[in-house]
């Protein structure tokens, strides 16, 4: 039985980078030997463990045979006899197929190494095609690494996407790589790649994405129309609160340029509950300075610092009914004029 370090361990190191988790593939062992050293089984679908002190999972070598549409489609075979090879070929990309042994010996059987140098993602074999979300991991290590897609890489995810292949795409697993990709350093080069394939899934972006993931998804929604921002988020299961700012963006972005005086200040600040929800506020702020450069915003700030400093609890204190509310309106409009 031998360990390996593989995948992005693997990789991240010869990049120079930080690595934050190691992977493991055993070889020539059985899940029973695995329990019997100690190993918690942890895997669904095929066999995973995790190492009783380190933690670490450590996963027994295996192939994948295709026997459907979409990601979920594969056989699994675990079995002594499956060699490190055969283990590194199932893999996406060639820089993801390079192992490690106990001594540090490199294992790259399929140019891994040379790709990484070259800055370059190439599929390691025909099987890449047999699941349509590596289409989205390339385009997510695009926008990791700047790297370019080589030609053949890039023929076979077309072809995918011809074929119908990505009509089977899970929404969850779609976010989960889309979202990763929409942070990277270069989320760009994540829309210049899903583009080139043919595969529509998120609109092109207007402007340069700054920020966190709430507000470069709102960057992408503020051009598009409430209905539209609904029916994305709602295909990609984005979560809440993304789906919040990018409707707040998209449903206010005209007001967000217009408003100056202090009653349509205000206004806007309850519609878009920025005293309960601030740092939502700010995010949207965010989005505007961006995408809304010569609106006045500083006005807007001024004028929710002014409303917000209003002791809304005291007033309510003094009343009850439908007086507090309006009582509590006038003292915030008043402190806005003051501001202003």
């Amino acid at each position: 039985m031998k360990a390996y370090i593989v995948g992005g361990a693997v990789r991240d190191e010869l990049l120079g980078l930080p690595v934050k988790d190691r992977d493991w593939v055993v070889v020539g062992a059985t899940p029973e030997e695995m329990t019997a050293k100690g190993f918690k089984p942890v895997g669904k679908d095929f066999p995973v463990f995790l190492h009783p002190e380190t933690r670490e999972e450590y996963a027994l070598a295996r192939t994948e045979r295709k026997s459907g549409r979409g990601y979920k489609g594969f056989t699994v075979h675990a079995a002594p006899d499956v060699t490190l090879e055969d283990d590194l070929r199932r893999r996406d990309l060639t820089i993801n197929a390079i192992a490690k042994d106990a001594n540090g010996k490199l294992i790259d059987p399929f140019g891994g190494e040379e790709d990484l140098r070259q800055g370059v993602l190439r599929h390691v074999s025909e099987a890449f095609a047999e699941d349509p979300v590596r289409i989205l991991r390339v385009a997510r290590f695009a926008a990791r690494f700047s790297f370019s897609v080589a030609r053949t890489t890039l023929a076979l995810m077309r072809k995918m996407v011809a074929s119908g292949e990505t009509d089977y795409l899970v929404p969850e697993r779609v976010w989960q790589e889309i979202s990763k990709g929409l942070t990277e350093e270069h989320p760009e080069r994540m829309f210049q790649v899903l583009d080139s394939t043919g595969l529509k899934i998120l609109p092109k972006p207007k402007f340069a994405l700054s920020g966190g993931l709430p507000v470069r998804f709102a960057l992408l929604a503020w051009p598009l129309e409430e209905s539209d921002v609904e029916a994305l988020c709602k295909r990609l299961r984005a979560p809440g609160e993304v789906r919040e700012l990018a409707l707040l963006a998209s449903g206010y972005r005209e007001r967000l340029k217009q408003v100056k005086k202090p009653e349509e200040l205000l206004d806007l600040l309850k519609r878009t509950d920025a005293f309960r929800r601030p740092e939502r506020f700010a995010e949207l702020l965010a989005v505007a300075r961006v995408a809304a450069p010569k609106a006045d915003l500083a006005r807007l700030e001024k004028a929710r610092a002014a409303a917000a400093a209003i002791d809304a609890g005291a007033i309510a204190g003094q009343g009850s009914g439908r007086d507090i509310g309006r009582r509590v309106d006038a003292a915030r409009l008043a402190a806005i004029r003051s501001a202003l």
